[in-house]
Formats: C-alpha cells, structure tokens, sequence
C-alpha cells in the first residue's frame, strides 16, 4: 500500500466511497434495464429475490461470508486491516439500496432501452472500479477472497478471478432454478458486463490516474508495469 499524507489519505478514503457509489447506481441501472447483473453481483441479487429482502442486505451478508472465507483460507496470514472491508461492505450495500431508490422503477422501453441502461450500467461500474482501486486502499470482499484463493494455490490473480466469478454465477443460476423455478437477474448482460467492463475502465485509466494519483498520492508514479520492469532488471523475484 502506498503512503501518504493525512489529508492524502482522506483524499482516497472520499474517492474510495465515491467509487462505492458509482458501482451501486451501475448494480441500479443492471437491475432496471432487466439484461442481467454483473457477475459479482449475481448471487446477492438471486438470493434477495429467494429471501424476498433488500439486495443491499443480501450484499453485505455474502460479502460477509467472503470475508470468512478470506479468514480461513490464509489463517495466521490475514492482515487485520483487511477487516475494514466489513465497513466498506456495508457502506456498497447501503448504496446500492440507496440507488435503487433513486431509480425507482425507471425503465427505457424496447430492448434497444435495456441496452442503453445496461450501457450506462457497465460505464458507471468501471468508473467506480477504477476510482476505487487508484487509490490504493482494500479490496473489495469478493476481490479479497480471490487474493486469497491466488496465493494458497500459487496462481495468477486474473486466472482465479475467472474461475471466482464463474463459480459465484453458476451458484447463482443454480439456486434461481431451484427457488425461483426459472432463470432470475443472470442473462446476457451478466456475460456483457463480465467482457466489457475491464475494457471500458481503461478508457478512464489514461486521462484520470494522473489526477487521481496527484491528489492521493502527491505524485504520478510509473505504471506497474514499469515497476515490473524496473524490478526485473535489478535482478528482483516480483513473484513474492
């Protein structure tokens, strides 16, 4: 984790709950435009709709569950500050309740409408990613426990991310046939989001992180794969 000064780190907390936000009102939009939720969001939202309750509540009970499992996995080697994600957790589950009021029952009509929105979704979703994943604080619950997963089993991060959202769809769908007698909140914008979203973060990535990193960190330093490369050629293991 980068360092910082007091109002630096104030500065990234304030970025990091903003972020929060933008990824609650994409969760909205995904709901509303009925194409399917995001893949992190799949099995909170199935499982609202089982329990006939709020899916900020069911948000903040699985990315619990996810926390649990990042304490049993790595054991002795869970860092404590990890524990802030049950805040930060609650806070994402709060908004997202929150944003979902906000939209109401706002809906485009035509399938050319649910396209739009779920454009709008997936826009404000990496926009929300990409702020809070700048500033260099904690990972979110189900990008935690997938760190957790990469380094038991010595694999790359983005090869357990795929199976981790793969595996949480599949319970998703799963437990939508078996409750709800049919397929609920997972369709082809579930698949859309997965794609599109890494791609329309980098869009942000170029003409924000130097802004973002000045404010955070009072510095723009070099790309991680700059880093990499410096590592390498002074004859480092990065893979520790």
């Amino acid at each position: 984790m980068k360092k910082s000064t007091p109002a630096q780190w104030a500065t990234r907390v304030v970025l990091y709950i903003v972020g929060l936000f933008f990824m609650a009102l994409g969760v909205a939009f995904a709901v509303n435009s009925d194409l399917g939720v995001s893949p992190v969001t799949s099995l909170p939202y199935v499982i609202s709709l089982i329990a006939d309750t709020a899916l900020g509540t069911c948000v903040i009970a699985v990315y619990g569950v996810y926390i649990v499992l990042q304490i049993l996995i790595l054991r002795r080697e869970f860092r404590l500050i990890n524990l802030t994600q049950i805040i930060f957790s609650t806070i994402f589950g709060y908004f997202t309740d929150f944003t979902k009021w906000l939209l109401a029952d706002f809906a485009l009509p035509t399938y050319a409408g649910q396209l739009v929105m779920l454009v709008i979704s997936i826009v404000t979703v990496a926009f929300g990613v990409f702020l809070y994943m700048e500033v260099d604080l904690v990972a979110m619950p189900m990008e935690g426990l997938t760190q957790a997963i990469a380094r038991k089993v010595g694999r790359p991060f983005h090869n357990v991310k795929i199976v981790v959202d793969c595996s949480t769809v599949a319970l998703g769908i799963l437990l939508s046939f078996v409750f709800l007698h049919g397929l609920m909140g997972i369709r082809e914008g579930t698949v859309i989001t997965a794609i599109v979203v890494g791609k329309v973060m980098g869009l942000f990535k170029k003409p924000l992180q130097p802004v973002v990193q000045k404010l955070c960190f009072g510095a723009v330093g070099p790309e991680p794969e700059e880093v990499r490369e410096l590592e390498e050629l002074e004859g480092m293991d990065v893979g520790k």
